[in-house]
Parts: structure tokens; sequence; C-alpha cells
């Protein structure tokens, strides 16, 4: 049995407005190429760059979020290859004096350690035309900022190394530092995979390039891991070399072989001046990273609001606005208890079911209604939908009732108990009106009865139905059941 060692190199595009060394705008969602292109970015002779200091700053940010130990003093140094997108014929990136060094970032309880953490401009864009048999430059994207996380050898599968990269793309975005969107080539991840019999120990590495998805992640490492094992049993040599991903064919393919390590001949870029991270502009003692991160925002919703399934959890972990709207919409609901009810306070068990129904109306119900648009763009603000789910809580509408009202809140945008009142959707709960129209039914359906006293349970149902759907769904609920079986 073959065991894995696998290690990332992992690449984002930071969001700043211009690039890192000239003041061309970074746009990444711009389409027409070629646009946002200088002298400097497009390597022309005699241009000098000059440092993002904004970039330099989010890198530093990004490094104390994952725990890694910032440099007292960094430099820019030159990469030198040849790309037919690199219009300098180098690229100015970070050698010995990365930006951040050392650091983890925990999955599932398990630590993965962080090598480093350096700073470099991107590349330009190649576009292939497979019907004019050309390839185009859009040297849009040549010269934005991009971080570089690599890890350590730490990750033992293809799950570990995905979920890896699922963390990392939520704290750069909870940072507000990177968009990181894979789609768009904001984020990529390259994998070192390698195989051998023993468990940690290190076998011939293939380097699996430009990952833009976390099912491509899982699925190269996957394929790649048994590629080198089937390799091993069969007693033939895994060749260190870089390979790429099919995703149509879900394999990986030979791109260039790497027998030995690439000479990039790295030098310190003479055009630009060491950076002294301890003094301003950048202050790297005083530097705090103020919001709450995913692994401390899960532990705080578990512990708080008692959100243990791990599906609900990752709604509101992989998007802050519907997890913020929750928690104020729960606070609110209380304060409205708290108000009706003239109390300081409610118990455990009252603010559990407040919880539950803020819970399964949000994740339930108005993100349906939503359908995959952001909640900013709802007309239910926070105020409206914790007096919805005070009704609720208060038994005043049934389910059938919240379902229509919350309907109608999404589409005019006002008060749950406008629309009750406006719909004439107020709930039915004088028991002589309700005793009333359960006989009406009992009478209507004898069948029913009597299947019910030959011990039928699911008779006393379809009357329930009945009754709800006599009064549009306005009847009270438990006042109905408890009619129900005394007349029955």
């Amino acid at each position: 049995m073959y065991k894995a060692v696998i290690g990332l190199e992992i690449h984002a595009q930071l969001k700043t407005k211009s690039k890192m060394f000239c003041a061309c705008v970074n746009n990444p969602e711009v389409k027409e190429p070629n646009i946002y292109v200088c002298p400097v970015c497009l390597g022309h002779p005699g241009t000098l760059p000059v440092i993002n200091e904004s970039a330099v700053k989010k890198v530093l940010e990004a490094g104390k979020a994952l725990n890694c130990e910032l440099r007292d003093v960094s430099r820019f140094d030159r990469k030198n290859y040849f790309y037919p997108d690199l219009p300098k014929g180098y690229q100015i990136s970070q050698d010995r004096r990365p930006l951040c060094f050392g650091g983890h970032l925990e999955i599932d309880g398990k630590r993965i350690r962080i090598n480093r953490i350096h700073l470099e401009e991107d590349t330009g864009r190649l576009v292939h035309d497979d019907k004019k048999d050309c390839s185009l430059v859009d040297f849009n994207r040549a010269g934005v900022p991009l971080m570089e996380l690599v890890t350590e050898a730490d990750i033992r599968s293809a799950s570990e190394a995905c979920k890896f990269a699922e963390e990392l793309r939520l704290v750069l975005r909870y940072l507000d530092i990177s968009q990181a969107n894979m789609n768009q080539g904001q984020m990529r991840v390259e994998v070192n995979v390698s195989v051998s019999h023993m468990e940690g120990r290190k076998g011939t590495k293939v380097e699996v390039k430009n990952l833009n998805s976390f099912r491509a992640v899982f699925n190269a490492t996957e394929y790649e891991i048994k590629r080198q094992s089937s390799l091993l049993e069969k007693g033939e040599r895994v060749i260190q070399e870089t390979r790429g991903w099919d995703e149509t064919k879900e394999r990986t393919f030979s791109q260039r072989k790497k027998e030995e390590a690439h000479d990039y001949r790295y030098f310190p870029e003479p055009d630009l001046p060491p950076l002294y991270l301890d003094e301003k502009p950048f202050n790297k003692s005083k530097l705090t990273v103020s919001i709450e991160l995913p692994q401390k925002k899960r532990e705080r919703l578990k512990e708080e609001y008692g959100i243990k399934n791990t599906k609900e959890m990752e709604v509101f972990i992989n998007n802050i606005e519907i997890a913020d709207y929750f928690e104020e919409s729960v606070n609110k609901t209380i304060g409205e208890i708290k108000k009706d009810e003239w109390r300081e306070d409610i118990r455990k068990e009252e603010r559990e079911r407040v919880v539950h129904i803020v819970k399964s109306y949000l994740l339930s119900d108005l993100l349906g209604i939503l359908e995959g648009r952001s909640i900013k763009e709802s007309l239910i603000d926070t105020n409206n939908f914790s007096k919805f789910a005070f009704l609720i809580y208060k038994k005043e509408i049934s389910s059938k009732i919240a379902k229509t009202v919350l309907g109608e809140m999404f589409n005019e945008g006002k008060s749950p108990k406008e629309i009750i009142k406006e719909k004439e959707l107020s709930q039915v709960s004088d028991k002589g009106e309700i005793e009333r129209i359960v006989l009406d039914v009992i009478r209507e359906n004898p069948k029913a009865v009597e299947d019910y006293k030959q011990g039928k349970e699911s008779a006393i149902k379809f009357l329930f139905g009945k009754v709800m759907a006599k009064t549009r769904g306005r009847a009270n609920p438990q006042e109905t059941e408890k009619i129900l079986e005394k007349n029955l």
C-alpha cells in the first residue's frame, strides 16, 4: 500500500485598485483585451517599477491571519525565464527573503504548515485560437499583484488538499484581500504529489499545474496518487516532471520533464529598494487582524447558537452576509419577545426555539425565494424578518400562512402585520369558531371518521387537512388538533 505526500503552491490575485508596479487599473472583470496596459507592465526599455504599498500590506495581513512570521526586511528578485505572455522576459518575484514565512492553517483539527508567502507580479494571458492556428496575448493581467503561498508537504490525501484550498479561499475572502474566484483565474492551485511505501516519506515529486477548481484539485490529486502507485507496483520508475490536468478525460498528462530543478537565475531586483517592514508605512509590529476568521466563526456559532449540522454551518461560513443576517434576526427576535413580555432575558429553551425558527425559515424558505441572489437584494430587512419570526414563535400564524406572508414580504417589502391585515391572513384562534368548522368536517367525511375509530391514525391527519383547507390555513393548529381529538 503506497502512501501519498502532498504539498501545495497556491496563487491568488490581490484585490487592489492598481497593478503591482504601475498605475494601470487592476480589473479582473474586464472583457476587452489589452485595455489596462502601459510601458511599465509591457516591459518597455527604460521604464521603472514602483512597489504597490497596498499589495504588500495585504500579504502581511494574510501572513498574520495564517500565523506566519513577518520579515523585518524583505526584497524583490528577478526570476528569469521566457514565456510568451511575460513581456519583460523575467518576472519580479521574491526568492530568499519573502514577506512571510512559517505559519499554519488548521483543517479538521490537523495543522498544515506553511513554508512561505511571497508577493510577485502575474503574467499575461494566452488565448489559443484553434481555427486560425494561432495564440493571442492579453496583457490586462500582466503585472497584477499575485500572492503565492507554499505549504510544507504535510498533506496526505486529495481530500485534505481540497479542504486546504477551500479554507484558504475563505480566509482570503474574509480578509477582503482577494476575490479568489477560481473560474476567473483569480486563484490557481498547483499540487506536488509523491508516493512511497513509507508513511511520510517522499518519493519522486510530480507537479500538477494550474488547477482552477476545487473539483480539479481533488480529482487531479487522486488520479496522480493512483497513477504513481500503479507505476511502482509494476516496478517502473516515477519521472520527476510537470503535468497538466485534462478536465474532459479526467487524467493528468505530461507537459515537460523536470529531472533537474529549473535554474531561474534569481538575483536582487536592481530597480526596487529593500522593504523595511517594521517601519512606516508597514509597521508590521502594530499589524492586527480584527476580523473573525472562518474557524473562530465556526466555533462561536456552535457555542452561541448550537449550529451542529455541517451543511447548515458551511452555508453560514461560506456567506458572511447570510451569517450576519441570521445573527441579527435571532437577536432582534429575542428583543421582540422581551419587549412583548416585559422580560430582561429569556430561557435557554426559548432561545433555542427562536434559533430554530429563524434558521429554518432563512435557509429553507428565504434563500429558496432568493434563488442564488444576494440577500442584500431582498426587500426583507432583519427588522421585518425578526417580526415575522416573532409571530411564528407566538403561534399567531401557521406554517402555511408563514410561507405566504414571507413570499409577500419579499415581493412588496412590507411588514408581516401589514400583509396579514391586507390579505386577511390572521389566525383563527376562537375555540367556538374552530369547533364549528371541525364539526362540519366530521359530518362531511364519515368514512375518515370510521377509519379513525378503527385505529387508522392517518385519518386524523386527513381531517386536520380538511379543517385547514376550510380556513385557508388560518386555524390555530394546536387548538384544531385538541378540538378534533375531543369530537372524534
